[in-house]
């Protein structure tokens, strides 16, 4: 019996040390088990930022149409503060790794006006902001007087500023090769309705309206009628801002282009009241006295022959069709209709204008103007 006792002591103490051993063996186990958890956890992580930053995250549905303006030679960082400002971009940090991935982010990044949809996911944002067609604005011209009013206008909806839109109106080099002077330029601006970019800079301003000019001129043969009248288009633009500034009333603007070109053909000195005004600049006057008649300046029609060196102010395309398809007609004079209408009667002879001027100053009197 003791010759079995060795092996059995043996094989418990083996049996001890196997069982010692099983809770080391599952903790170990579980620590495998619990790292691949952590590792699936951090890798599903790292997944999901990206597909997020792509997919998930962008321009919140509470934007509506938002029109951001980035100005020519943007930084990234100050891209990212409009958008942030404009309240277009709702995971940053998401943003700018994708703006890296997808080599958006320049030393100087695209200009422009972009529209900017609610529910864009980061990507698409993105992909507009580099590649997308831009949002024009509609520029609007009417009838400014002077370059300084036009500059003001338009920098309200493009890039350029007042000041630099100033400068280049007065830039003789430049007015020299689109062949303008100072006088003249204003003649290149019709007044319409005009689709440009936002970043449109002052020289690109100015190199638009020539070719809407252009464009105008070249229609309903106007050049041609022009030349017919011995005028150059810009002295029929001069001719039309005096029209202009004569009468609000379209349907009598040939009448009164005629009668202005009726005294150029005789030599006779226009005598335009709106002329002294500009030539005083006294805009806000409300009438005409000898102070404005007499003031000595090549634009006072009262006291030089002939045109003035320019327009005195944009011309409508009603006042600028009126010079060169004038009513024909051999009245040489007009003054306003006394009533209310805003019109005008018209004269052949002086003596006959007299009268008319006599009943509209009786009617000024006792309206009590």
């Amino acid at each position: 019996m003791q010759s079995f006792s060795l092996p059995i002591q043996k094989h418990q103490t083996q049996a001890k040390r196997l069982k010692s051993m099983e809770p080391k063996k599952s903790s170990f186990i579980r620590y495998i088990l619990l790292f691949v958890f952590v590792a699936l956890l951090a890798g599903g992580y790292f997944a999901w930022e990206p597909l997020k930053a792509i997919y998930f995250t962008g321009v919140p549905k509470e934007v509506k149409d938002v029109y951001v303006c980035i100005p020519t030679g943007s930084s990234f960082e100050e891209v990212v503060k409009i958008l942030k400002k404009g309240g277009c971009i709702q995971d940053e940090s998401g943003f700018r790794w994708l703006a890296e991935k997808m080599n958006y982010k320049r030393d100087k990044m695209r200009a422009g006006r972009f529209e900017i949809k609610p529910g864009w996911t980061n990507r698409e944002l993105i992909q507009h902001l580099r590649t997308g067609e831009q949002a024009p604005v509609r520029l609007i011209l009417n009838n400014e007087r002077l370059p300084e009013e036009v500059a003001g206008k338009v920098s309200a909806f493009i890039e350029a500023d007042s000041a630099s839109l100033i400068t280049t109106f007065r830039d003789p080099s430049f007015l020299n090769e689109i062949g303008y002077t100072g006088e003249t330029l204003i003649s290149a601006f019709i007044p319409n309705t005009y689709e440009m970019y936002w970043n449109t800079d002052a020289k690109g301003f100015v190199k638009r309206m020539l070719k809407e000019h252009d464009a105008f001129w070249d229609k309903n043969n106007r050049r041609m009628k022009a030349k017919n009248m011995g005028l150059t288009e810009s002295e029929v633009y001069t001719l039309a801002s005096i029209v202009e500034r004569e009468t609000n009333t379209n349907a009598e603007k040939p009448a009164i282009a005629g009668v202005y070109l009726n005294r150029l053909k005789i030599g006779m000195r226009l005598q335009a009241d709106p002329t002294s005004v500009f030539a005083t600049r006294d805009f806000a006057t409300r009438r005409v006295t000898e102070y404005h008649t007499t003031f000595d300046s090549p634009y006072n029609t009262y006291v030089y022959k002939g045109l003035p060196p320019g327009p005195i102010s944009m011309a409508s395309i009603p006042s600028i069709d009126a010079v060169l398809n004038p009513q024909e007609h051999k009245y040489l004079y007009f003054c306003a209709r006394p009533d209310e209408s805003g019109t005008h009667v018209f004269a052949e002879t002086f003596a006959a204008h007299k009268v008319n001027a006599d009943r509209f100053q009786t009617y000024v009197r006792q309206k009590g103007y």
